[in-house]
């Protein structure tokens, strides 16, 4: 929940940057949906995808203050961040839930970011990559296996708190995820990218994107201002 107009100076700086320097991986910028629209529209043409940040499973209907996937589409987007972990949190989203999401946005033509991480209370009982993969199993519906879908893992202890898992606790985790999508959809699950988002900046995005099996970052507050997304960028 950041971002009002002024912030399109932002996405403008970043834009231009990477005219500037042309980017060496797919890159995608998810603003609030106030911004969506005028984001879209900036972007329109350049290569920088768009996204939403959550969507209700119903095409329409009587939900007040809602989102749908069609609404996103329509707006411009082409990515729906679903499942995240504040979602799963603050409005209590089970897996079931975001694998209704996700089938809505598949139905609309979007490609969704399905999102699963561990807390600490997990991580330290030595749960983690059961927790992890039992969300994965959850949250991903049977039709991912003909769409484009990707997974970002979020260790729920590092987001926001400056901690971030060490190289070996992602490519542990990714190793697991990768695996997991391997067995349930073949040669289509083995490609699916594996974003890693736990507090990624500028200091320490090459070390993460150079990770067995981290296809890319779902940066959250370093995605915030040109000065610290495009370094990251860069790093990939």
């Amino acid at each position: 929940m950041y971002g009002l107009s002024a912030s399109l100076e932002e996405v403008r700086a970043v834009l231009g940057a990477l005219e500037e320097k042309p980017p060496a991986t797919r890159v995608a910028i998810c603003p609030p949906a106030t911004l969506l629209h005028r984001v879209a529209e900036m972007l329109a043409g350049t290569g920088v995808a768009t996204g939403g940040q959550d969507c209700r499973p119903e095409p329409e209907g009587a939900y007040t203050g809602c989102v749908s996937a069609e609404m996103l589409v329509d707006a411009g987007a082409s990515l729906v961040i679903l499942g995240h972990s504040e979602r799963r949190a603050y409005y209590a989203e089970t897996d079931a839930e975001v694998a209704a999401k996700a089938r809505a946005a598949f139905r609309a033509g979007l490609e969704p970011i399905i999102c699963v991480g561990e807390t600490q209370d997990e991580r330290e009982a030595g749960r983690a990559v059961e927790t992890v993969l039992a969300q994965l199993s959850g949250s991903v519906p049977a039709e991912a296996a003909s769409c484009d879908f990707a997974v970002a893992y979020e260790p729920i202890w590092a987001i926001g708190s400056g901690r971030t898992a060490t190289v070996a606790d992602v490519e542990e985790m990714h190793g697991a995820l990768h695996a997991a999508l391997q067995d349930r959809f073949g040669a289509a699950g083995a490609g699916t990218p594996i974003l890693y988002g736990g507090s990624v900046k500028p200091a320490n995005a090459r070390e993460l994107l150079a990770a067995r099996h981290v296809g890319g970052a779902l940066v959250g507050g370093a995605s915030l201002t040109a000065a610290q997304f495009v370094p990251i960028i860069e790093a990939a």
